[in-house]
């Protein structure tokens, strides 16, 4: 294929991913968007005047970074898994494969759809969360390359999940007995320096643990981790997990009978 016949390719999964959750936004958007706003009323202002300072900020702006990564984090990894899985489960999965588009046509246009979905889901808690407190981004080139390093992980994390999925529970045993957990015991609510030593150096083998801090340190400018080392780890795991997934795709694991 031709370099403009590959943007094609390229560009008609990514834009029907993207038509994909807007024009169900009722279901990909809000729904994000009205529970974070409950998380900035009952964890923010209600129980968080109650609770004082963390790291030189107010609760709520300490939680803010967390939880808008939190919703990143579960939108990208949604979109992907149930965007590739239904089309495993409907069939167009074959157009593709007998298609002469490269594999890493096909995955860079379902992750980035997945990308586009946590970035627009992140963007609307972030302007929420201006209604509940102020926000003064620290160092914004750190902010957006571990936003969006941490949603591309994700959409990879999703495919992956998609690809061995064989029913529409399968999609959602990850996210609920895995990353829902990891996410929580992350750091966003909290700072592990408050942790007794044993959990500290538990919570460092974490891997959101780095992502958040990351993020955390490009608004707020504090970290519990070196952000250095953090997006050295995002970055290892995202390439890792997309040469895994080029893999899968190659193979045909999960997705050739």
């Amino acid at each position: 294929m031709t370099s403009r016949e590959l943007m094609v390719a390229f560009w008609t999964i990514f834009i029907k991913e993207i038509r994909r959750f807007s024009r169900i936004w009722v279901q990909t958007l809000l729904p994000p968007a009205i529970t974070m706003t409950l998380y900035f009323v009952i964890f923010g202002n209600l129980i968080g005047n109650r609770i004082g300072d963390m790291g030189g900020f107010t609760y709520i702006q300490f939680i803010v970074p967390g939880l808008i990564m939190m919703s990143v984090i579960t939108n990208s990894y949604g979109n992907v898994v149930s965007s590739f899985f239904g089309t495993k489960f409907q069939g167009h999965i074959e157009e593709l494969l007998v298609s002469p588009v490269p594999n890493w046509v096909i995955l860079s246009g379902y992750v980035l759809g997945g990308v586009a979905r946590g970035l627009a889901v992140g963007l609307i808690v972030t302007l929420l969360s201006l209604f509940f407190t102020k926000l003064h981004v620290h160092h914004i080139g750190i902010t957006v390359l571990v936003v969006f390093l941490t949603a591309f992980l994700f959409s990879l994390g999703g495919f992956v999940n998609a690809v061995f999925a064989h029913t529409f529970d399968d999609i959602s045993i990850v996210p609920t007995f895995v990353l829902t957990p990891l996410t929580y015991l992350g750091g966003v609510f909290y700072s592990i320096t408050l942790l007794p030593p044993f959990w500290q150096a538990a919570s460092q083998a974490n891997p959101i643990l780095y992502m958040i801090n990351a993020f955390r340190f490009g608004i707020l400018g504090v970290s519990d981790i070196n952000v250095g080392t953090a997006i050295g780890i995002i970055l290892l795991f995202s390439v890792a997990l997309f040469v895994y997934c080029l893999h899968l795709l190659k193979s045909g694991k999960g997705i050739r009978n």
